[in-house]
């Protein structure tokens, strides 16, 4: 956790600038789409902070107990999936070819827990609903030159963020890091 910073809040105009920064992704090419999905993380990653936020103070308002049992929930599951990924060549390979399916496994085993307990709408409300907006909203954005440098820094690890951190957990980042390794030792060499 040294040396970590929190990234900007991008300005309004800037998360949602209108209708022509946002289009469909094309869900021919998963490895172009993903990269667009983890560039818009990175680069929104306060946005997206501040907005699920919101969205968990309503419905803990509306149900803290229900709010606070759903959130220890993911986290404890999500918490083992990664102990688990990183013991388990299995689970780490899987993790790493498939971030989607892992995250909707976790979710899965989360809602099932949950559901013993009575806390379905709290799952659907406060923990699935604000990673569907955000989830939308970053397979949506197109990226902008800003947002490719900005990731591209944090990538050679010359920044360190939360959102980072999380995606590092999911086995997202290394491949990039890698790529921008071998680009700078290549330039190097010439």
């Amino acid at each position: 956790m040294a040396g970590m910073e929190l990234a900007p809040f991008r300005p309004w105009d800037d998360f949602f600038p209108g209708l022509d920064r946002f289009s469909k992704p094309d869900v021919s090419d998963l490895s172009k789409w993903n990269n667009r999905v983890i560039s818009n993380l990175l680069y929104y990653q306060t946005n997206y902070f501040a907005a699920a936020v919101v969205v968990i103070l309503i419905v803990g308002f509306m149900n803290p107990l229900g709010m606070f049992l759903g959130g220890a929930v993911v986290a404890l599951v999500f918490m083992g999936s990664v102990w688990a990924g990183e013991n388990k060549a299995v689970i780490k390979n899987f993790k790493k070819k498939n971030p989607t399916l892992f995250v909707v496994g976790v979710l899965g085993i989360s809602y099932f827990l949950l559901s013993l307990c009575g806390g379905v709408m709290v799952f659907l409300f406060g923990i699935t609903f604000p990673m569907l907006l955000i989830l939308i909203h970053a397979s949506l954005r197109l990226r902008s030159m800003k947002n490719k440098l900005e990731n591209k820094i944090e990538g050679v690890g010359l920044k360190k963020t939360p959102m980072g951190v999380i995606l590092d957990l999911l086995d997202q980042q290394e491949e990039k890091i890698n790529k921008i390794q071998d680009f700078l030792e290549s330039k190097l060499k010439d």
